[in-house]
């Protein structure tokens, strides 16, 4: 391809440049000396080891980054800086949300080895817009398009939740609460009161409302004008994880991953 008229060599090299912190860090990387620097640094001697280039085009190429924003540096190392997060952003932002919440929910799965899903409302329930199954743990199957009553869900709470006043009163006077479990919620005042609950703490938790045995926490996600655009939640089974885990350990990662999601959508 570098013969193409079209092709522009400095930024690939550029690219190239970027790629070359995505590589594991090692003693006696080629073109170090003396003791081993950051860990997420490296100098303009191993950038250019990496790259394959010499040390005075790679340091040209780092001084140009930084001035640019994507690298900083002390005079010695150099490292990657957040900016650089905006490229992959300007990638996610041009997928669908159903795309781009997979995206994430892929690695909130991987991180929590349990099953994740983005939804949203429509009418009285939920409809699922992306999932990532880690196991089973339902008798329903789930799958994008799925509808669920957003009562009993913890997506459902977080979005309805989320609902300007007018809308949230007209959805608690229309529908119609059935028992799903024993402990699914059917009185309304009880019902407005969780809701409340779930906008103060900015998450829902569930506890075999849906299906007896099921755990569920979800937030909602928010574009960056604050709007709630969808919920993602974690669900597992109550007999493995208590709901002490999913606030203390799985709602960090929630959050985490909700923020992310947030970032590249439209305001």
């Amino acid at each position: 391809m570098d013969n193409r008229k079209d092709f522009v060599a400095s930024l690939a090299r550029g690219l190239e440049i970027i790629r070359a912190f995505s590589a594991p860090r090692e003693v006696g990387d080629s073109g170090s000396a003396g003791p081993v620097g950051p860990t997420d640094a490296l100098t303009s001697s191993q950038v250019a080891a990496r790259v394959g280039v010499a040390r005075a085009v790679a340091r040209r190429f780092l001084l140009t980054l930084t001035d640019l924003g994507y690298v900083a540096t002390d005079g010695k190392y150099y490292r990657l800086t957040a900016r650089v997060l905006d490229l992959g952003y300007a990638y996610l932002s041009s997928m669908p949300f159903s795309n781009v919440a997979t995206e994430f929910l892929q690695e909130v799965s991987e991180q929590t080895k349990e099953s994740c899903s983005a939804s949203v409302l429509d009418g009285h329930d939920i409809v699922y817009v992306a999932r990532v199954a880690a196991r089973r743990i339902l008798s329903i199957s789930l799958s994008i398009g799925t509808r669920l009553p957003a009562n009993c869900t913890s997506m459902g709470r977080v979005l309805l939740a989320a609902l300007p006043q007018a809308q949230l009163e007209k959805y608690l006077e229309e529908v119609e609460l059935l028992r799903r479990t024993p402990n699914t919620v059917v009185d309304k005042k009880r019902l407005r009161e969780i809701l409340d609950e779930v906008a103060r703490d900015d998450y829902a938790l569930t506890n075999g409302e849906l299906e007896e045995g099921l755990r569920s926490i979800a937030v909602p996600v928010r574009s960056s004008s604050g709007r709630v655009f969808a919920a993602i939640n974690i669900s597992t089974q109550a007999g493995r994880i208590t709901k002490t885990q999913l606030q203390k350990e799985f709602l960090p990662v929630l959050r985490k991953a909700s923020q992310r999601i947030g970032a590249v959508l439209p305001p």
